[in-house]
């Protein structure tokens, strides 16, 4: 989405990061820690298929997981909800007094 606004299709792609550095640095926080999770996960039961495999390290990663899911969820809908403001599709005085700020 953020492909087709029209801040991106002028080549102001800063703005947008900027706007969006929170969602951005989650999602890669998110993905972090998922894919450690799960590898670890995969590991401990590919050793051990008949027991149950839960540690203490596994626990906590699974918590910090879980907690930077609720994060990446939050922000991912307030993002999706900011995409449906009008002003980044079209040409508009708010976008002319940012793009003035950064020149100077």
């Amino acid at each position: 989405m953020l492909f087709n606004t029209y801040v991106f299709q002028v080549g102001l792609v800063a703005i947008l990061l900027e706007h969006f550095r929170a969602l951005l640095m989650l999602s890669a926080l998110y993905l972090t820690f998922s894919i450690i999770l799960h590898s670890w996960l995969v590991n401990l039961r590919w050793l051990n298929t008949n027991g149950f495999v839960w540690t203490d390290g596994l626990q906590v990663l699974f918590m910090f997981q879980r907690s930077a899911s609720v994060l990446y969820y939050y922000f991912y809908k307030r993002t999706s909800e900011y995409l449906g403001d009008p002003r980044l599709y079209e040409d508009s005085p708010w976008l002319r007094e940012i793009v003035a700020q950064a020149r100077q």
